[in-house]
């Protein structure tokens, strides 16, 4: 049996792994496709929406645009596809971005990617649940969480967090299937729906393709200016189908023997499926009419009023027209939408711990994050990541649409950085590689990653003048505090390793004397047990402390020492205003004072106590007494525990723990 807390968690992330059962948790590439690719699959379910409501600001002329830019997008994906296959085989051990940055251009370069692809992660969570939560409101008996958006966000993101605590191999079995039936019922309606209307001729028409649009005045004329302005918009939030690419490049470690032609598969998968999707759907909203708004900004018109609409998503319309003779097929795509969107995620919650972890470990982030947990998952940064993306789903309300002028920025940064390094890569290896095949190799890899380098520094420039207005300084802000955070970080463990440092023939002088202090409240047993231990120690002088809050008590408690005929002096510090802390910091400090390479051990008897309620009625004293002490040089804080009777419930429990814990062990041998 083992205690409540732990059987708790057990049940939340599982039984530990050892890690020496590391193997176990990677991932074919059937699993790793939806783990690592979630987040760019899932984007068909937004990206598509997000061109068509920019666009909507130009009025129904505008959507004319929508299937252009829906190709650019896709050769764009196309592209960083293939440049990501080479970033896997040339770097296979898990750095992905940050680590090519790193070892091509310097650590400032990669730091920041770093700070760009860790911002980017918090930003995929907040935009892939929220744009879930959107699309569940879609199905009619959920209509109940209109309004409580940013409620059911997050609640979502903290189910996700205790998911993925349970490892990656586990949680990507579970996602496994929501992200096939997604894909199969995305690219199944695209097919019926095509089939239905360019072959047997049938008049589909989406829900809101009754409805004209008002433009925004000055995107009335689009023309000029203002054209090129709002199509520049549409494409870098087009390009949020992007996002996710890079996770599978940060993710190789986690995938089976081979790792990077397994990798490079999954990423060709994952290109190919995904621009088919998007522009699937696009070709299809064209055909079917559909119409989706910047509700801020345009308005639907109905034979020339205005009429207010309750809003369904683009796919959830498109699946209603499809399968308007079928309603199955309607409630399976619409809830694989949601769903895979609410685990797109789940690229976030691999890629961030890792990445993390990699930066933990070079000292640029707190070292608690390069630990695994029990389930051999990085679980301090599944709880950070989900932290910060629950601060961000309140704070922006679950608004997709405000959301995404945040995004983008910060994968195109890294693709950007990332790309530019391949290339240095790939030129510095050139200069010594002597096989003719391999040279031929690299210079292959080279020019696929000089076009990455050059559309992925395009559209990072689009989409900086595009949206810096509309909220990606935000995200520019973000990255750069993060990127002066771990630099910071990183000066703050060179000082303390340089300050901690052996230097030969210091700190090893034997101090002068070890002088002993016991502190005391009163004559009791565990008095009499720290003086019995600081003898045993062997100190040059030995002498217990008290202080004199209340004369009458201090009275009784020497006349006892006096009558129990302890051969330790025993001091009484006075002190007029009550206090204890102050008054033995000063005794103290003037013990190390008369002579500076004496040592000044303070025993500090303690109560051991079996509940968490007993501990705020014991020690508090004591605690506060530690604190300042560790700040005090040439002092020495030694805490003497006794065990009150209700220790034994404690004791019993870790008993219990250890016995199950060696069970398990010798189960698993």
């Amino acid at each position: 049996m083992v205690h409540v807390s732990e059987l708790g968690k057990r049940l939340l992330i599982g039984r530990k792994l050892s890690s020496t059962q590391l193997g176990e948790t990677l991932l074919p590439k059937r699993i790793a496709l939806p783990v690592f690719a979630s987040d760019a699959l899932s984007s068909v379910a937004y990206a598509p929406d997000e061109i068509l409501i920019t666009l909507s600001l130009a009025g129904l002329a505008g959507y004319a645009f929508s299937w252009k830019i829906a190709i650019l997008v896709a050769v764009v994906m196309l592209v960083v596809v293939a440049s990501y296959r080479q970033n896997v085989r040339a770097y296979p051990s898990g750095g992905g971005d940050y680590e090519v940055a790193t070892v091509n251009l310097g650590p400032n370069a990669g730091l920041t990617v770093a700070s760009a692809l860790l911002v980017d992660y918090v930003l995929t969570v907040a935009v892939s649940i929220s744009s879930g939560v959107q699309n569940a409101k879609s199905v009619p008996f959920l209509h109940f969480l209109d309004g409580h958006e940013a409620l059911a966000a997050s609640v979502v993101v903290v189910l996700l967090a205790a998911l993925n605590l349970r490892g990656v191999r586990e949680s990507g079995g579970l996602f496994a299937v929501p992200v096939y039936c997604f894909m199969g019922g995305v690219l199944l309606m695209v097919v019926w729906g095509l089939f239905r209307i360019l072959v047997l001729g049938e008049p589909l028409r989406a829900e809101s393709a009754q409805y004209t649009i008002e433009a925004e005045p000055r995107y009335a004329e689009f023309a000029g200016f203002w054209m090129v302005a709002l199509l520049a918009r549409t494409f870098s939030s087009g390009c949020a189908a992007l996002t996710g690419v890079e996770a599978i490049s940060n993710g190789v470690p986690a995938f089976k023997k081979p790792k990077s032609k397994n990798a490079a598969t999954t990423l060709l998968l994952l290109g190919t499926v995904a621009v088919t999707m998007v522009i699937g759907v696009i070709v299809l909203a064209n055909l079917t009419g559909l119409r989706l708004i910047d509700t801020g900004r345009s308005h639907y018109l109905l034979n020339g009023q205005r009429v207010d609409v309750i809003e369904k998503t683009g796919i959830a319309q498109l699946a209603d027209v499809v399968f308007n003779d079928f309603r199955p097929g309607f409630y399976f795509v619409v809830a694989a939408t949601f769903v895979i969107l609410f685990l797109a995620a789940n690229t976030a919650f691999n890629g961030f711990p890792v990445l993390g972890s990699i930066l933990a470990k070079d000292g640029y982030l707190p070292r608690q994050l390069h630990t695994r947990g029990d389930r051999l998952a990085y679980s301090n940064g599944i709880v950070v990541l989900a932290t910060l993306a629950v601060v961000l789903v309140v704070a922006y309300k679950a608004d997709v649409t405000s959301l995404i002028q945040l995004y983008v920025v910060g994968v195109f940064v890294s693709f950007t950085v990332s790309q530019t390094g391949m290339l240095r890569h790939w030129t510095r290896h050139l200069k010594t590689e002597r096989d003719p095949r391999a040279r031929k190799q690299m210079q292959r890899s080279r020019v696929i990653n000089g076009v990455g380098l050059t559309m992925t520094g395009t559209v990072l420039v689009i989409v900086l003048l595009s949206k810096f207005a509309q909220g990606a300084y935000i995200a520019i802000i973000a990255m750069a505090v993060i990127f002066v955070l771990m630099k910071s970080i990183s000066r703050h463990y060179a000082h303390v390793a340089e300050e901690t440092a052996l230097v030969e023939g210091e700190d090893r002088m034997l101090p002068s004397r070890v002088r002993s202090v016991v502190l005391v409240s009163k004559l009791h047993k565990p008095t009499m047990r720290a003086l019995t231990f600081a003898k045993a120690s062997r100190p040059s002088s030995l002498e217990a402390v008290t202080v004199s809050v209340d004369a009458d008590e201090t009275d009784r408690l020497v006349q006892q020492w006096d009558e129990a005929g302890i051969d330790v002096p025993l001091k009484v510090i006075a002190s007029p205003y009550r206090e204890v802390t102050t008054p033995i910091l000063r005794y103290v400090k003037g013990l190390r004072t008369e002579n500076p390479r004496d040592i000044v051990t303070v025993y500090i008897p303690e109560y051991v106590v079996g509940h968490w309620w007993e501990q705020i009625l014991h020690n508090q004293s004591a605690l506060r007494l530690k604190t300042r002490l560790l700040f005090t040089p040439g002092v020495m804080v030694t805490s003497v525990p006794f065990l009150l009777q209700s220790s034994d419930v404690a004791k019993r429990r870790l008993h219990r723990e250890t016995q199950a814990e060696q069970s398990r062990r010798s189960y698993l041998q």
